[in-house]
């Protein structure tokens, strides 16, 4: 799945309740993207890559980390 063209601005971006509380270690995601989840790094937001995840890898990656 490809990030290319998204105009991240637009999306309504969240930190992930899973990152790290320090400040260090942050994901941010976006959510209501079809087909898919955005995902980026929280200390290069602005400027930085935009990760398109489709949502049964998303599901399945999440759930992993609450069984973790």
């Amino acid at each position: 799945m490809s990030a290319a063209g998204i105009d991240a601005s637009i999306l309504s971006w969240r930190k992930s309740t899973y990152s790290d509380g320090g400040g260090g270690d942050c994901v941010e995601v976006a959510d209501h993207f079809p087909g898919a989840v955005p995902i980026r790094d929280s200390k290069a937001s602005s400027a930085g890559p935009v990760i398109l995840v489709g949502n049964a890898a998303w599901s399945a990656f999440v759930q992993h980390v609450r069984e973790a």
